[in-house]
């Protein structure tokens, strides 16, 4: 492995281990304490990036909100979150903890073949959705996602493609994208990144071993996009977003890349029903505050609460959705 590579994949299990022992001071913080009293959110992911986000605006929420007194962020960043989920998995009984989830864990979770799942978690909420965008500098060469797409087509290993972590959303757009121009997924050259933020530096960086292309949640490339720095030629969504100039995979008559992204939370197995009843009220509260409003606006997220059984069979049919997705696409 080039030393490049390896200081870098260095550093990131570096951060990782910074975060592990944070995330399990924080969790001691709470021992003893209900859940309004002291919260603990755990964003599995880089800042910066999808997860992050709603983790830093369920924060404002429940602070500007009077729901809970203190509530931490803590960043746990790894292997499509899957770190992240196989801490929460220690914390069994914990009830003053929850974690953000989605369909990249899910990614995660069957691409690394982890015996740890969700459903050795306490499903507390789905909260929303979130959508995908393919952007490109502001000086590509490419001004629409045809013009991309001839130029992969025709020398796949010429144009990496960037995005989150390997078997996430992001990958499985790109394959989708692929598959969908004819591309053999395996020619296709995915560079993963442990967060938005990492990305966005790869795409906007002119040294060699970035990526031309990016494939992301919308928000992980907004600033950017409305600096003018990025340009958007696509969005992964049922309709365009507002205020985004870019059209729908409809719009361009590909209609099977289609994958949208799920924000949701958890908390850790062997919690009580009692407990699992106030984190879930505390979820319903927040999504009922302006400040989550105005979050969802912003973020150009639908909102798409559910709670309960409903939840928990989500969970579990969303994941075979997955695993299916994933061999079909080539990519497990």
């Amino acid at each position: 492995m080039p030393r490049r590579q390896v200081i870098a994949a260095l550093g990131i299990v570096l951060v990782a281990a910074l975060a592990v022992t944070a995330f399990a001071d924080a969790a001691r913080s709470g021992e003893g304490q209900a859940a309004r009293s002291n919260l603990t959110l755990i964003a599995p992911a880089a800042a910066g990036g999808g997860w992050d986000l709603v983790a830093r605006e369920a924060q404002q929420a429940l602070r500007t909100g009077n729901i809970v007194n203190t509530v931490q962020v803590v960043n746990i960043p790894g292997a499509a979150g899957t770190i992240g989920l196989n801490q929460l998995a220690g914390l069994a009984g914990e009830e003053t903890t929850m974690m953000v989830t989605g369909t990249v864990m899910l990614g995660g979770i069957s691409q690394s073949g982890s015996a740890i799942g969700l459903q050795d978690t306490t499903p507390i909420a789905r909260l929303a959705e979130d959508f995908e965008v393919v952007a490109v500098p502001a000086e590509s060469p490419f001004r629409t996602l045809e013009d991309m797409l001839t130029a992969w087509a025709a020398n796949p290993a010429a144009l990496p493609v960037g995005g989150g972590s390997a078997g996430g959303i992001d990958h499985m757009v790109a394959a989708q994208l692929a598959q969908a121009r004819g591309i053999p997924v395996e020619q296709m050259v995915y560079t993963p990144h442990p967060g938005g933020g990492e990305l966005t530096l790869s795409l906007l960086s002119t040294a060699a071993g970035t990526v031309g292309v990016g494939i992301s949640g919308y928000n992980d490339f907004r600033d950017l996009v409305e600096s003018g720095q990025l340009r958007v030629l696509a969005v992964v969504a049922p309709e365009r977003l507002p205020g985004v100039d870019a059209p729908t995979m409809d719009e361009l008559g590909m209609p099977e890349v289609d994958l949208v992204n799920w924000r949701g939370l958890v908390a850790p197995a062997g919690i009580g029903p009692e407990a699992r009843a106030e984190l879930e009220q505390i979820a319903r509260e927040m999504v009922g505050t302006e400040s989550w409003a105005e979050a969802v606006t912003r973020n150009r997220w639908v909102r798409s609460e559910t709670y309960g059984e409903d939840y928990d069979r989500y969970l579990v049919t969303e994941q075979a959705r997955i695993d299916d997705l994933l061999k079909e696409l080539g990519l497990a």
